[in-house]
């Protein structure tokens, strides 16, 4: 694979080859330059009368995805969309004009019949030819920039570099030349494919297989449906019981949690007890790597020799509400009211954090470290009696009690005094 230098690469390969077209000893062009530029600025550049210059000009002017390299790898990134599996490659065509500036008599036609003749005599420019084009660049080219082509890999990447005439239509070409605010001159245009680029980082392999551990489970396939809770409650908090309703259960042995967004998978654990239509398991009890939120719960079938996973279910959401340690402090500001409260388990740093006093919500502010057990808040002037506090941690809401028997129902706290 090339590195991202492999554009400017071809380019320079396409310039020096066009240039000993033009300065071999047969031909009749011993003073014709070959740029690559703008237009614009080439006409810019160009002399008028005896004092003109003879010139060929190649410009690229769009580079488009290959669409059959597109799609042609696995996956670059894991499940959790954070792992790198591969180096997925950029895979470009390349876009360009060749265009030929003259003031005499035919010569702008000469100059290109013989450019374009080069391209449709070479139209693949094999792996030694790109080594001597980029060990033989101008001085146009400063020793720096030159150094970085010669390492660019171009050369070595699979796909070999192929030209191929491109057609535009009279339209497209004279909105072509309207854009680049220059003077049109005889132009071909043509396509340079294909350039694959590869990000230079690290991936994860995995281990060569040593054994093979295929397991057959009768019955239906196992599958997750919802997560049962008591009655008033939205999201279990650490520690509680909770069951989970599917089929195909049996034999389950552990409990898998992960969050994507946090880039947590936490380790599997074994629920309490396990029948065929249902799973019951105590959340996790660890504040400083099982935060709040919402997570991905799937069951996992493990040999019973081997401890390996020979079969796993679909995942479903599960969220994790945070609690209210304690009772919040209040101080008096410029702004209103600074609350303060403790919460378990720990909040990450980018997690969203807000709470609310009755109706009233206030995001938190600004948390500086990974993880923290300490929240601030700021309010505006507020004060009152039995105030509902709420706690909400990427859209789960801490637990609240309720009285069911009046109706309605009634909240019995948590209450703050402000």
């Amino acid at each position: 694979m090339s590195s991202p230098l492999a554009i400017a690469g071809v380019t320079a390969v396409l310039q020096h080859f066009l240039g000993v077209v033009y300065h071999s000893p047969s031909s009749v062009f011993g003073s014709a330059q070959v740029f690559a530029k703008a237009p614009d600025v080439v006409q810019s550049t160009l002399g008028s009368g005896s004092n003109s210059q003879l010139v060929v000009n190649l410009f690229m002017h769009q580079v488009t995805p290959n669409a059959a390299w597109r799609n042609m790898n696995l996956p670059r990134l894991g499940s959790d969309g954070r792992t790198a599996l591969q180096s997925q490659p950029l895979a470009l065509d390349l876009h360009y004009l060749m265009t030929a500036y003259a003031t005499e008599d035919s010569q702008a036609e000469a100059l290109l019949s013989l450019g374009v003749f080069l391209l449709h005599d070479n139209p693949v420019f094999s792996r030694q030819d790109i080594r001597t084009a980029l060990n033989s660049l101008p001085p146009s080219y400063p020793a720096p920039f030159a150094n970085a082509l010669k390492s660019s890999g171009l050369a070595d990447q699979i796909e070999m570099i192929k030209v191929t005439p491109a057609t535009m239509n009279r339209e497209e070409m004279a909105w072509l030349w309207t854009a680049l605010k220059a003077d049109y001159r005889p132009t071909f245009p043509f396509q340079v494919s294909v350039v694959l680029i590869e990000p230079q980082t690290s991936t994860a392999l995995s281990f060569p297989v040593l054994s093979r551990n295929i397991g057959a489970k009768p019955g239906p396939p196992p599958l997750l449906f919802e997560t049962e809770l008591p009655l008033g409650q939205t999201a279990p908090v650490q520690g509680d019981e909770v069951t989970v309703t599917g089929q195909g259960l049996m034999g389950a042995s552990r409990v898998s949690l992960s969050n994507a967004r946090l880039g947590i998978l936490f380790p599997p654990f074994a629920p309490t007890s396990v029948s065929s239509g249902s799973l019951k398991f105590k959340v996790p009890t660890d504040a400083a790597n099982l935060p709040a939120g919402i997570y991905s719960l799937s069951v996992q079938f493990t040999d019973s020799v081997t401890n390996d996973v020979i079969l796993g279910t679909n995942s479903i959401p599960f969220p994790i509400a945070p609690t209210v340690v304690g009772t919040p402090t209040a101080v008096n500001n410029a702004a209103g009211k600074l609350v303060s409260i403790n919460c378990a388990p720990d909040v990450f740093r980018g997690q969203t954090v807000s709470l609310a006093l009755n109706s009233l919500s206030a995001p938190a502010l600004a948390i500086t470290t990974p993880k923290t057990s300490s929240l601030s808040f700021q309010f505006p002037p507020v004060s009152g009696t039995n105030i509902l506090v709420r706690l909400r941690v990427d859209a789960v809401d801490s637990p609240v009690s309720v009285d069911w028997v009046p109706k309605p129902p009634v909240f019995t706290g948590p209450f703050v005094n402000l």
